[in-house]
């Protein structure tokens, strides 16, 4: 009887690329228990009208500020210029915000103290890396030092702020070139399309001015490379993912959205592992 009474938790999506949309036929395919898919937001509305037209309960279209009017969790994929318009809305109304643009959020902890005087929670998935619970617990013992190595085919690298504001070119490329050597913080501003992954990891561990990152353009490489080497107190350790590009977006791996559906899984399972 208890079970028949539950309310189900309501999601909404800002952004239905390849990660939103990997999701939202998730959630509408019932996979995830006590959950439902309630709304949805995209830059072109009637796109988006086609793509959720087959679905077995159909989202509301709403423009971006309005997804939490009726969810009670956001997921942002959208691009890192919405951000805070997706951002802000949620928590003023506290509600679990799950970021995808997570460089952004390195800018904007105001929207920490925004969630915790309105109720709500920001959530970030692991995204495309592994061992971020790893990473967390030597943080609270203490971490000497993090590192992360990430490798990508040049032709997802292209285009990135960093590139263009040093007049880097990735054409012709025929072996390995380092492209960027610096901190976490630096390395989103720089990449924002492809170094979320770096965020997520100085939140976890011990900043994003103490998380150090090389980015490399490999011409042989058809996956996105991630390996992070941490030192610290109780272990040290050293972790590497290989992610098989999405076909929608070679910039994003497939297993980001399935992070994001993994962390949904967590608010409604009644057996969660790992910390």
């Amino acid at each position: 009887m208890a079970d028949a009474l539950k309310t189900p938790l309501r999601l909404g999506i800002a952004g239905l690329g390849a990660i939103g949309m990997s999701v939202a036929r998730c959630v509408d395919g019932r996979a995830i228990a006590d959950m439902v898919l309630t709304s949805v937001s995209a830059r072109d509305e009637a796109r988006a009208k086609e793509r959720v037209a087959g679905f077995e309960s159909v989202p509301h279209i709403v423009p971006l500020d309005a997804l939490a009017d009726n969810a009670d969790i956001v997921v942002e994929c959208v691009p890192a210029a919405h951000f805070m318009e997706v951002a802000q809305a949620a928590l003023s109304r506290g509600r679990i915000f799950m970021p995808l643009s997570v460089g952004v959020l390195l800018d904007h902890m105001e929207l920490v103290d925004l969630a915790r005087k309105n109720g709500g929670r920001i959530m970030v998935p692991s995204g495309a890396l592994i061992g971020l619970d790893a990473v967390r617990a030597a943080a609270s013992a203490g971490i000497r030092s993090v590192k992360l190595v990430t490798r990508k085919p040049p032709e997802s690298l292209k285009g990135a702020p960093h590139l263009v504001a040093n007049g880097i070119s990735l054409d012709g490329l025929r072996e390995p070139k380092l492209l960027f050597s610096g901190s976490a913080r630096e390395a989103a501003k720089g990449f924002p399309a492809n170094l979320n992954v770096a965020a997520a990891l100085a939140l976890a561990g011990s900043g994003p001015d103490e998380t150090q990152v090389e980015i490399w353009a490999d011409p042989q490489a058809t996956r996105n490379s991630q390996s992070v080497t941490v030192t610290s107190d109780c272990a040290d350790f050293t972790m590497t993912i290989e992610n098989v590009p999405s076909n929608e977006n070679p910039r994003t791996g497939k297993i980001t959205a399935h992070s994001v559906i993994a962390a949904l899984h967590r608010l409604t399972s009644p057996l969660v592992v790992g910390s």
